[in-house]
């Protein structure tokens, strides 16, 4: 079991950056495959970034080049680097473990044009 809690999020002009930040508690994280996903308000959620165990990381087209995914899993901890925002990445980002099927509860991100 884990349970997951992302921080970071904040109101930023396009062209900024944030660094989102998600804490796991519970024994094996870093087994687990871990995933960053955001949903904007009236959108379905979609996966943005995802990082193996292994840390082989993969990217949705819209956020290549700009965000990074990383982890840390001596501080069972994973990271999406956000960088030249735009206004449309405006949404809440969840964390996502993908081995116990777990979600935090989303840390809001807003690009103001």
């Amino acid at each position: 079991q884990v349970q997951l809690m992302e921080s970071g999020g904040g109101l930023v002009q396009a062209g900024g950056s944030l660094r989102l930040s998600c804490k796991a508690s519970g024994t094996f994280f870093s087994i687990s495959p871990m995933d960053w996903y955001r949903q904007a308000p009236g959108n379905e959620r979609e996966l943005v970034a995802s990082i193996a165990s292994s840390g082989t990381t993969d990217y949705a087209d819209s956020v290549k080049g700009r965000f990074t995914i990383g982890r840390d899993n001596v501080k069972k901890m994973v990271y999406l680097q956000l960088t030249s925002l735009l206004p449309e990445d405006t949404a809440v980002y969840y964390c996502y473990a993908r081995l116990w099927d777990t979600w935090g509860r989303g840390t809001q991100v807003t690009v103001s044009s």
